[in-house]
């Protein structure tokens, strides 16, 4: 019987995929296994994350699930307005899960040449036309590396960005 039979999660996909929507599931299946497989680090990137599926119900569902001891989640971004705009959800779980998110950005970046990522130890989400969704996605260890090297790149240019609170004297 296989694992899908057994009802399982299939494993994450391999190779190029194309369109929003392919690029949205990907998305939610990668956090998905995050969380089913107790992935102890994530790294989301992208220029703005307003087209990701972040504020979905079943993704803060799925994000609280993966949210335990141990775990390590950094975003990099240009900015954050929009996702804080468009993803209320996210905003009130980052809030909650401060201790374990660290949040960065590139304010001087140029948005077109920014990544966008889905990286983790065991798999990698690589959108390499945001305009249109298309990229790549796999758990090939020279991939995984390479793209980990291009987004640590952009890290040592960031500063500190997309405070859980903001305090008021």
């Amino acid at each position: 019987m296989t694992d899908a039979a057994a009802g399982a999660a299939p494993p994450l996909p391999q190779g190029r995929f194309a369109g929003r929507d392919a690029f949205r599931q990907l998305v939610r299946d990668a956090l998905a296994c995050a969380a089913r497989e107790g992935w102890r680090e994530l790294l989301l990137c992208d220029a703005s994350f307003e087209d990701w599926p972040l504020g979905e119900r079943a993704v803060a569902e799925t994000l609280l699930a993966w949210s335990r001891n141990g775990r390590r989640l950094t975003l990099l971004a240009c900015g954050y307005a929009g996702l804080q705009r468009q993803h209320p959800r996210f905003v009130a779980w980052r809030r909650t899960w401060d201790h374990i998110i660290e949040c960065r950005g590139c304010r001087q970046a140029d948005p077109l040449e920014f990544p966008s990522v889905v990286w983790s130890p065991a798999w990698t989400l690589q959108r390499l036309d945001t305009r249109h969704s298309t990229g790549w996605c796999g758990s090939e260890p020279e991939r995984r590396v390479q793209v980990r090297e291009c987004v640590d790149e952009w890290l040592r240019k960031s500063a500190a960005a997309f405070p859980a609170t903001t305090l008021g004297l």
